[in-house]
């Protein structure tokens, strides 16, 4: 017999590196903020938040987070992991709770609207504070790219992202619960 806890362990762990697959595939919005780059490195972390719950959802987040502090994005050091983190975990929290309480297409939808407009709210501050402190540059500045440049882009990350999410969720649900099926049946004792 396997252990679920295992199993879902495992599961999380293809999650995971789906995620870091994904976020080699980057590209800037806004030509004048290159430093902005759109992934889809959420989307696994939010299928596994909707499989799983949100603080599994978390712990996915966070592991996600580190692994690309320290490999991909390690330029932006301590301060990118914290920013990715805070951003994404909020969105995590946020959908996987109402998601958890309203498990139906519709409930999805809420929630993915739901934690995309919490990203988005978050990271105002967390650039106000965080950018300045990587890039050096005035408050001031960041400032006045929060209307032109840093919401639309966090707009258009968290709702594309959402949007990729909705349509594959119960496809790669499906595919995680058929390979548990046949995990299951290939380990029935031989008659």
């Amino acid at each position: 017999m396997r252990n679920s806890g295992v199993d879902r362990l495992v599961k999380l762990g293809v999650l995971a590196a789906l995620s870091c697959l994904m976020m080699l595939i980057r590209f800037p919005i806004f030509p004048t903020a290159p430093f902005l780059e759109y992934d889809m490195a959420d989307v696994p972390i939010l299928i596994g938040t909707f499989l799983y719950g949100p603080w599994w959802g978390l712990l996915l987040t966070a592991v996600v987070c580190i692994l690309q502090g320290i490999t991909i994005s390690s330029a932006s050091g301590i301060i990118g992991i914290l920013m990715h983190f805070f951003a994404t975990g909020g969105f995590v929290i946020v959908a996987g709770l109402i998601y958890r309480r309203i498990h139906t297409f519709k409930g999805a939808l809420i929630s993915l609207v739901c934690g995309a407009l919490t990203m988005i709210l978050l990271m105002i501050p967390l650039n106000l504070l965080f950018t300045g402190l990587f890039m050096g540059t005035p408050i001031d500045k960041i400032a006045a790219m929060l209307l032109p440049v840093i919401i639309p882009f966090n707009a258009i990350k968290a709702f594309g992202n959402s949007i990729i999410t909705l349509l594959l969720y119960k496809l790669i649900g499906r595919v995680l619960k058929i390979e548990f099926i046949h995990a299951k049946t290939d380990n029935r004792p031989q008659e």
